[in-house]
């Protein structure tokens, strides 16, 4: 049974309080009665969250937490208090971020990008917002020109520091981005380079691979050669865009993307055209 994570469990029991949940090792843990639909009987397989109710106390809920342990997630501030911040993570018992985890003081009704964790000490699920401890660029997943998951978590003189497929550290610069962006936003970004000292730098903006440039211009001279248009788009068979252009469907969808996006073309239902 793992705290802080979904867990199949089997239904072993019933009680006035609620019905009984039991892992293969014999560990059971209790799913409150307000949980249940009534259907239940002994022996059915149960997906739920695992957590800690107010007096510590192992407890499961069939509710779905906007974090999981060893994830990050964008939560907001509902409750400062002597010990800590509370932030809504979607269950009845609110999450808490000790003073200590706290990069910055946080404030009731803001949001902010936090890693929940278990406490060894006190063996509680809490919450930190020193995120930058939990990202590590040694050991990279990821290579030039890649799409990737953004996280952004904070921003300086530079730009924006972003948190990459939940396992690195980037940088977006400031004078890169053309819009509104903001710590606790999501954002599909690219690899721009990697660093020899693996710092990473990050852009909102795809690249034009080189293979890409040269799939359209071998567009564009068609394009050119046959009036301005051409009876191809992205519901076009494979044979019928190799037969006209000599190259993959795969790269002619990328090169007709990249030419749209460059405002060079105009994609219509039955083919492409130029931009006049």
């Amino acid at each position: 049974m793992k705290i802080g994570q979904i867990n199949r469990l089997t239904v072993s029991g019933e009680t006035p309080h609620g019905i009984y949940l039991t892992d293969r090792e014999g560990e059971r843990v209790l799913l409150p009665g307000k949980y249940l639909n009534g259907t239940e009987k002994e022996g059915d397989e149960i997906e739920v969250f695992v957590y800690n109710d107010s007096e510590d106390r192992k407890v499961a809920t069939t509710e779905k937490p906007k974090i999981r342990l060893d994830e990050f997630a964008v939560l907001k501030a509902v409750d400062v208090t002597k010990y800590g911040v509370f932030l809504d993570w979607g269950l009845e018992k609110d999450l808490l971020v000790p003073f200590k985890e706290q990069y910055k003081k946080m404030v009731s009704g803001e949001y902010y990008v936090v890693r929940m964790y278990l406490d060894e000490d006190t063996e509680r699920l809490v919450a930190t917002a020193k995120v930058r401890q939990f990202l590590s660029n040694e050991d990279l997943s990821i290579r030039e020109k890649e799409q990737v998951d953004l996280i952004v978590f904070n921003q300086s003189e530079l730009g924006f520091d972003v948190i990459i497929n939940e396992k690195h550290h980037g940088l977006i610069y400031k004078n890169e981005v053309f819009t509104s962006i903001k710590a606790g936003d999501r954002l599909t970004g690219y690899i721009k380079r990697i660093r020899e000292d693996k710092k990473i730098d990050v852009s909102l903006r795809q690249e034009a691979f080189p293979e890409v440039l040269n799939s359209s211009k071998i567009i564009l001279e068609a394009l050119e050669r046959n009036g301005g248009a051409l009876p191809l788009s992205d519901r076009s068979v494979p044979e019928e865009i190799y037969n006209h252009l000599g190259m993959s469907k795969k790269n002619f969808k990328k090169a007709i993307g990249y030419l749209y996006r460059q405002r060079k073309i105009v994609i219509e239902s039955d083919g492409i055209r130029l931009v006049s």
